[in-house]
């Protein structure tokens, strides 16, 4: 496949956050790119809508546009059950997935791959920024809306790129890095591998094609992205906050800690050393402990990248975070309304700490949407024991997406679980659970003051109860 500036591109799915984002840098790029998607509101509509993307809202065989060279599909539809892809195929038009065509134009660059089960958009993101606040100028594609790149790309000069690498659906095969970020390894996606063996798999297999002039920066307090280390062939950097247990630091040349962490009024400061040198102070406005580990692979790779320390640590403080990451929506009658698109037990513990670190004192109310009924059945105990630190937690119904149907488990089963866990450990909490977004919207409004938070968890679309709350749409953010 050779892509060129005079292909007419139609991509279908466009809305989906990955697809919005290579639409937008194939635009960037001087493509003529259009698409069509389901009739509903996306929080990247935003994206499409700033890039002047012409999408088709819900699938038809007509207002196609009148010459068609190239098809790019995401994932979440097939050819043989997408009304458009069928037509399109039988007239012969070359049909590509979403992975296939950025590897495409990943691997033309010096390709910088930030991968692993959480973080990935803030680490891409952030990285980025980074960059391109100091004269850098990436390519860069990020899994979400960043405010501070008025979209989820940044079309840039240098010879870098900066892509963020889902492992879904083993979409890494597609991508030969020169240098890769592994934040962590956390068994997920379910509903494609069969166990944790697989998921472990497709890391090792992407490592192996680091090359020997190439490098991997990772998180050394994870015990699998250790493992996974030793099919690098280049070099290893690696990054922690506390020290690792049965690690001898001696035997890493490159190896990033902090200490001295403290919360700040604007977020989190710390002390970096590099091996034994002292890198001095750096400030994030970010909240989280998941996020001074998101600081240090930034950092790691900025340096690595050989962008000026001053200017890493400068900028590091500059970034005000992704859409949907622990994302403050506004103030509903006093309360304070946080999304984030949470959807992992790990990404659930760590964004719930991040909100008792930032508001000690508040009622927490929890709203979780959990994302499939596959990951839910498969990380069903972990999810159990992930709500502890609110103190109320309402459950909307299971989100089904569109390569899943409806199973027989049910939000009502965890809401069960809950209960006995938090009856065994005298766990204090009230719990709720909702069919329809309608009715948990009614009972905020009911009991939201300025004493509470209302927090918003989920990678389905449990954004809108904010929005409807707040009375605002995705243009508005």
């Amino acid at each position: 496949m050779i892509l060129n500036k005079k292909l007419k591109i139609y991509m279908v799915g466009i809305k989906g956050v990955g697809m919005a984002m290579l639409a937008q840098f194939l635009v960037f790029k001087g493509f003529n790119v259009s698409g069509s998607d389901v009739e509903e509101e996306f929080q990247t509509n935003k994206t499409l809508s700033n890039s002047k993307i012409k999408v088709k809202h819900g699938f038809s065989l007509s207002d196609f546009p009148e010459k068609i060279d190239l098809v790019i599909r995401s994932s979440a539809f097939s050819i043989d059950k997408n009304i458009e892809l069928k037509y399109l195929h039988k007239k012969g038009i070359k049909i590509i997935t979403y992975a296939e065509a950025v590897g495409y134009l990943f691997n033309q660059y010096f390709g910088v791959s930030v991968c692993g089960s959480h973080g990935k958009t803030t680490v891409t993101s952030w990285l980025g920024y980074v960059l391109f606040k100091s004269s850098i100028s990436p390519n860069v594609l990020s899994g979400s809306y960043v405010r501070q790149f008025k979209g989820s790309a940044l079309m840039g000069k240098s010879r870098y790129f900066v892509l963020e690498s889902d492992e879904y659906q083993n979409k890494l095969q597609y991508f030969n890095p020169k240098g890769v970020i592994l934040n962590n390894i956390d068994f997920d996606h379910p509903d494609y591998f069969k166990d944790k063996k697989a998921y472990f798999r497709v890391f090792a297999d992407f490592l192996k094609k680091i090359p020997k002039t190439g490098f991997l920066i990772t998180n050394a307090e994870d015990a699998q992205c250790i493992k996974v280390s030793k099919f690098n062939k280049g070099k290893n950097i690696f990054y922690s906050i506390n020290d690792v247990k049965n690690l001898n630091k001696s035997k890493y040349k490159y190896f990033y800690q902090t200490k001295n962490i403290k919360t700040e009024k604007y977020g989190q400061s710390f002390i970096l050393y590099q091996n034994s040198k002292n890198l001095g102070k750096f400030k994030i406005k970010l909240a989280g402990r998941h996020n001074i580990l998101n600081a240090l692979a930034v950092i790691a790779s900025s340096l690595e990248l050989k962008v000026d320390l001053e200017k890493v640590r400068k900028n590091l403080f500059l970034f005000t975070g992704a859409s949907r990451r622990f994302d403050v929506l506004g103030n509903y009658n006093g309360s304070v309304i946080i999304d984030d698109y949470a959807h992992h037990p790990t990404e659930v513990r760590a964004c719930l700490q991040a909100v008792r670190q930032k508001y000690e004192n508040k009622k927490l109310i929890t709203i979780f949407h959990p994302h499939t009924v596959s990951r839910t059945k498969a990380l069903f105990n972990d999810f159990v024991e992930s709500f502890e630190l609110c103190d109320c937690l309402y459950l909307m119904e299971i989100y089904t997406s569109a390569r899943e149907k409806a199973g027989k488990l049910s939000s009502l089963d965890l809401l069960q679980k809950i209960k006995q866990y938090n009856l065994k450990r005298n766990i204090k909490q009230e719990l709720k659970y909702f069919k329809n977004f309608s009715d948990v919207e009614k009972d905020l409004r009911k009991i939201a003051n300025k004493n509470s938070i209302i927090l918003l968890l989920g990678a389905g679309d449990i954004f809108r109860v904010g929005y409807k709350l707040l009375n605002i749409s995705s243009k508005d953010i």
